[in-house]
């Protein structure tokens, strides 16, 4: 199957040419057909599956088709993070080139005013929902005539708490509308949300039980105070293009990318205490190859979408399987290989019990409590873990962990 099976318009099919689309993933072929009817969509698959083109081309489609003014906003897109709002904006941006069609972003850590102006000229608005409401607030920007809704990554979106101004953005769209809810992981409360806002939809389902199969995952059994010297030894054996290492906390993340630059890796952090131009040069350094490093908080995990990322670290665990699943998201995309190691502490066993559930495998526990750098690897491709235990040994007492959770 090929693009030109969904009778695009010309225009539409040459900018997916020109974005390098060869044919499309499977949560396209699915979805695409259905929003181009009109019906409203649920749309489940894990990360780097092509959700972002499985939305906007049938949008863009219609749009072309539609004899609505030019000045009006007709195509709202709701994200989580400013990172992922900029990436979606920037594929509608390369989809519709020469078209006519306008997308901006309303996102904060920039100006208002550029934005509500941005907004009165744009057929598509990319937003996240905190910004949204205070331009609404305002009486700044009018969703009256809305025909499209996309929420994108709706479950970090619950997660992170905008579920009250998800409301106040519902309240001032018309009723009459198309409603398109993607998320990777399918909790109870997506179940719920997406049965309030929905209307009849349509289920695609692509893959969201496990992590995609071309990633390879790897656990090591350490000590707190001995991660240190087991990432140093890690990122000088792998042979790595870029690497995305994972931390809990903002400060963690900032010190450790610095202790790391210190001893000569090209590394940047990216974390929520940050400006926008500040998130904009580290991830743009990041994709371009200047820092072959990025420590990050999980504010990162639903917004970079870099092709060569070959490695996620989860310096510090994850709280949920769904986390992890979206952390690991960022590499082996598109079916390209990719590899994640975690580091597992005691205080990580309720996690490994998860993922261990999730992955269908056995983890093996080092022999002896104090042995740290045990390691316990696990190839999709192969029917059964591998296990092996590597020369160096770290020493050291257990420090129970004081991590908090990052407020994006």
């Amino acid at each position: 199957m090929t693009f030109s099976s969904f009778s695009f318009d010309k225009r539409i099919d040459a900018c997916v040419k020109a974005c390098g689309y060869e044919s499309p993933t499977p949560i396209q072929r699915q979805a695409i057909p259905l929003i181009l009817q009109g019906h409203d969509v649920l749309g489940l698959a894990q990360t780097g599956t092509g959700k972002t083109a499985a939305f906007a081309l049938p949008i863009l489609q219609r749009l072309i088709s539609s004899r609505s003014p030019r000045n009006a906003s007709k195509v709202l897109v709701l994200a989580p993070t400013r990172e992922l709002a900029l990436q979606i904006n920037e594929n509608f941006t390369a989809l519709s080139r020469d078209m006519g069609i306008r997308s901006c972003i309303v996102i904060g850590g920039v100006g208002m005013e550029p934005q509500i102006r941005a907004c009165k000229s744009s057929q598509i608005i990319v937003a996240c929902p905190g910004r949204l409401v205070r331009l609404i607030a305002r009486n700044a920007v009018h969703l009256n005539a809305i025909d499209t809704l996309v929420l994108d990554e709706a479950d970090r979106m619950l997660d992170m708490g905008f579920l009250p101004d998800i409301k106040r953005v519902l309240a001032k769209l018309p009723a009459k509308r198309q409603n398109l809810l993607f998320s990777a992981t399918m909790p109870k409360s997506i179940r719920s949300f997406a049965d309030r806002i929905l209307n009849n939809p349509k289920t695609v389902k692509i893959d969201t039980a496990t992590p995609v199969a071309s990633i390879e995952h790897t656990f090591y059994s350490t000590h707190n105070k001995n991660k240190a010297a087991l990432l140093e030894d890690l990122i000088k054996r792998s042979e790595h293009q870029s690497m995305l290492i994972f931390t809990r906390t903002k400060h963690k993340a900032k010190n450790l990318s610095r202790k790391l630059s210190q001893i000569g890796h090209d590394s940047t952090f990216l974390q929520g205490n940050m400006s926008q131009g500040q998130r904009e040069k580290a991830l743009n350094g990041f994709r371009t190859g200047q820092f072959s490093i990025m420590v990050a908080t999980d504010i990162a995990a639903r917004g970079i979408d870099c092709d060569r990322i070959t490695h996620v670290i989860n310096y510090d665990m994850p709280d949920t399987v769904e986390t992890y699943t979206h952390r690991i998201g960022r590499t082996g995309r598109a079916g390209r290989a990719g590899n994640a190691i975690s580091l597992v502490t005691q205080d990580d066993a309720d996690q490994m019990r998860a993922l261990q559930r999730m992955l269908k495998i056995s983890i093996e526990q080092p022999a002896c409590a104090g042995v740290d750098g045990a390691e316990t690897r696990f190839d999709e491709k192969s029917a059964a873990p591998q296990h092996k235990k590597p020369k160096n040994r770290y020493r050291g007492q257990r420090r129970k962990s004081q991590r908090r959770p990052e407020a994006a």
